[in-house]
């Protein structure tokens, strides 16, 4: 199986903006030298606290300074962008990174965001679609463009001037395009069903239980049968957040201050998601009160932490739950102590991988 790294990323926003670039470029170059497959990057516009507006343009400033990790966006949010704009960007990025590109793609997750692009009242996730299929036209197609749409246009014709190379428009360098994922978050994901339908790839997020990462597999699966495809496990990744210490002591002593890295984490996305009246998503009973979203708590339900031993039994449980899937994505934390999350990441690629790429590899040949 597959190992990447996945950033929001998210920071304490009194932190210098130029300090959390900086790390955050140094967390993806140690992924690359330790072998991990894949580095996921986020896009938020209005947010201090998520601070990447355009992941294309940081990761390419990685390209030249890594060997062997693809790089994702984690993800485009098609209702932000004209598709014209999208083609354009990605066809570039996919060109510049020789093809070391994974498209992820999604509705938008952020209420500011919503806001200032104005598409708080429209369907988003209708949007999410036209604008994908309306990038892929392009791809396939030639100048002149004359596509049509309910939310865009994408038109080059009275303008076209082949013999001086005036309307085409740029195709990546994967063909017919780069692989294509999107994320689910929610219970029973109707993103999730539309993947399947499409045979994208699916991204089950780290801020859920586990029972409720299953669901994610399930309405994939829905999806997939309603299209007559076959679902593909290689094409799932489920994202966790993972803390990795020499030893069970380290990693609770480190957990047990609730300002931790992870502990605010949680506690900015509960604070966050509460607002939209969307705290289901934490929940791995939906009975649960809302009282009992403490942090004690969702550390307990959401981190996967200790030895390395004790990460890898846990993976081992999480996989016995849901069945193999393709990619174990890390979640990115802000680095509260650079040092110990350095050793995290080392550890997992060096001490929990093998046994675990083991293990993964006899559940799949056993399915």
């Amino acid at each position: 199986m597959n190992l990447g790294i996945f950033m929001m990323p998210l920071h304490d926003p009194d932190r210098d903006y130029l300090t959390v670039l900086k790390e955050d470029r140094e967390a993806i170059l140690l992924a690359d030298q330790l072998g991990y497959d894949e580095a996921w990057v986020g896009e938020h516009y209005s947010c201090k606290t998520e601070p990447i507006a355009n992941p294309l343009q940081f990761m390419a400033t990685l390209i030249s300074q890594t060997k062997r990790i693809k790089f994702a966006t984690g993800v485009i949010n098609v209702p932000q962008h004209h598709p014209a704009q999208i083609a354009g960007d990605v066809a570039q990025f996919d060109h510049l990174s020789e093809g070391r590109f994974i498209m992820g793609v999604g509705p938008g997750g952020l209420g500011s965001d919503f806001e200032l692009f104005e598409t708080f009242e429209k369907n988003r996730a209708e949007m999410m679609v036209e604008g994908v299929d309306m990038v892929h036209e392009i791809w396939r197609s030639n100048a002149p463009y004359r596509i049509h749409g309910k939310y865009w246009n994408v038109v080059v014709d009275k303008q076209v001037q082949a013999k001086l190379g005036i309307g085409p428009m740029l195709k990546p360098y994967q063909q017919p395009h780069p692989p294509l994922a999107v994320s689910a978050m929610s219970p029973n994901s109707p993103t999730a069903k539309l993947a399947g339908e499409r045979g994208w790839s699916l991204i089950s997020a780290n801020f859920t239980p586990s029972n409720q990462v299953l669901s994610h597999w399930a309405a994939y699966c829905e999806g997939a049968d309603k299209a007559g495809v076959k679902p593909n496990r290689a094409n799932w990744r489920v994202a966790r957040s993972i803390v990795c210490t020499e030893s069970d002591q380290e990693a609770a002593d480190y957990l047990a201050n609730e300002n931790c890295s992870p502990g605010w984490y949680y506690k900015y996305l509960r604070d966050n998601l509460a607002t939209y009246k969307m705290t289901k998503i934490f929940k791995n009973d939906q009975s649960m009160p809302d009282s009992e979203l403490t942090i004690p708590n969702m550390l307990k339900m959401m981190v996967i932490s200790g030895s390395p031993k004790r990460v890898l039994d846990k993976l081992v449980a999480l996989t016995d739950e849901l069945g193999w899937f393709g990619t174990l994505l890390v979640t990115h934390k802000d680095w509260d102590n650079a040092a110990l999350h350095r050793n995290s990441m080392r550890l997992i690629a060096e001490k929990v991988m093998p046994a675990f790429n083991q293990h993964m590899s006899a559940k799949q040949a056993a399915d």
